[in-house]
């Protein structure tokens, strides 16, 4: 069944993580419990299984054992920001899609203690990294671990401030680093990270857009992304996990799920108390015009959020009954659809505004289907004035002078 439209969302909470998380590094070997790599190891843990408060904690405390270390600085300001994202309900957005919405998203309004404090920690790495490169310009750890830093400051200019040409100014300069490293031993393909990352973000992004890049010298080019990131994942070290996480955002956005279907697979083992990555399970297998698969891995998402299992007290029932009647939509299932939507339109004021905008689209877009306008009429309205800027009411508005059909 061809689902125009829909395969081109990409919610970030694939994307998101692995754009923010260049920095942290693989442990062969377990470090002792109480070490500064033991708490980073586990703050990691904590990071990917959405648990921030935790991961927060652990790397404050391989600060406190070693504030001289920049790459502890960087983890940390990666915890803040997304913490900020996931509270925002940005973790779980489409901030890359391919009418782009993210584009026309609101910025964030973190706190002024909050945004001080991800700064701060940034700009204490930057200045650790000044400081070890004064000595030893070629200090791979330090080119690597300025990069970084530069990366997540235009991360959060990007996707929090929404300020496009502070972020490609930061992204310019982490690419820099990082190419000076590919330079020094070109063997280290984990430094194409951001090289990839780059090239496939400024390449998916529309021509007005994508002239901010040229004029700081980031070109874009997709499919060279692609390869860049499929290289890492490959043959990296220290990003092979990143490279995995960021891979099935791409697969999702270039509509190949099948080929992200193994990979989150793998991710639900590893971080087994991260909900995102079985409702994007689930979202893939439906894509992949898999209904049974798609329906049975959110039947495991309701037996698990009602058993309490780790983790699954976090996810509100909203979001079960969101993405159950989405799939259950573009299936045809429409009294299904409808009762899973209404239960999400009920307690709109609690859900984000795009999956609000969303539910009220879709209930439109089925009374539509099912012949009875007003009601569509009253749906599209509601989806219109619940979220002004979102894609949904840029679709919804559409409707109002046709009925939807397909």
């Amino acid at each position: 069944m061809a689902r125009p439209c829909y395969h081109r969302r990409v919610r970030t909470a694939v994307l998101a993580l692995a754009s923010a998380l260049l920095g942290s590094a693989a442990l062969a070997d377990p470090p002792p419990a109480d070490s500064p790599a033991a708490l980073v190891e586990r703050g990691y843990d904590h990071f990917y299984n959405l648990e921030f408060d935790e991961s927060i904690a652990d790397f404050e405390r391989a600060i406190a054992l070693d504030p001289s270390v920049p790459d502890y600085h960087n983890h940390l300001a990666h915890a803040i920001v997304f913490q900020e994202m996931y509270r925002n309900g940005a973790l779980e957005s489409e901030l890359v899609s391919g009418s782009n919405s993210f584009l026309r998203r609101a910025k964030m309004n973190p706190s002024p203690a909050t945004e001080k404090r991800f700064l701060d920690e940034v700009g204490k790495s930057m200045q650790l990294c000044e400081a070890r490169l004064a000595k030893n310009p070629n200090d791979m750890a330090a080119l690597y671990a300025e990069g970084i830093a530069y990366g997540l400051r235009s991360d959060y200019y990007w996707v929090v401030k929404k300020s496009w040409r502070d972020s490609l100014s930061d992204a310019t300069a982490a690419r820099r680093l990082h190419n000076r490293i590919t330079q020094l031993d070109p063997s280290n393909v984990d430094a194409r990270m951001v090289e990839g990352l780059h090239d496939y973000i400024v390449g998916s992004l529309p021509w007005h857009w994508r002239m901010f890049g040229f004029l700081v010298g980031i070109h874009g080019d997709k499919e060279r992304g692609i390869h860049t990131v499929q290289d890492v994942a490959r043959n990296g070290k220290d990003n092979k996990l990143d490279a995995t996480i960021f891979l099935c955002a791409l697969y999702r956005r270039e509509n190949r799920p099948k080929m992200a279907v193994p990979l989150i697979q793998e991710l639900i083992r590893r971080f087994p108390r991260n909900y995102i990555l079985r409702l994007e399970l689930a979202e893939m297998y439906s894509m992949s015009n898999d209904k049974d698969d798609a329906l049975s891995t959110l039947a495991q998402v309701r037996d698990l959020k009602t058993r309490h299992a780790p983790g699954y007290d976090r996810l509100p029932w909203d979001k079960i009954f969101f993405q159950e009647g989405s799939i259950q939509f573009w299936y045809r299932d429409f009294d299904q659809a409808l009762d899973n939507l209404t239960k999400v339109t009920a307690h709109a004021s609690e859900v984000d505004l795009n999956t609000g905008a969303y539910a009220y689209l879709r209930i439109g877009q089925i009374y539509d289907m099912t012949h009875r306008r007003q009601q569509a009429l009253d749906s599209y309205r509601k989806a219109i004035a619940y979220a002004p800027e979102a894609d949904a009411s840029q679709e919804a508005k559409k409707y109002l002078s046709a009925p939807y059909h397909r």
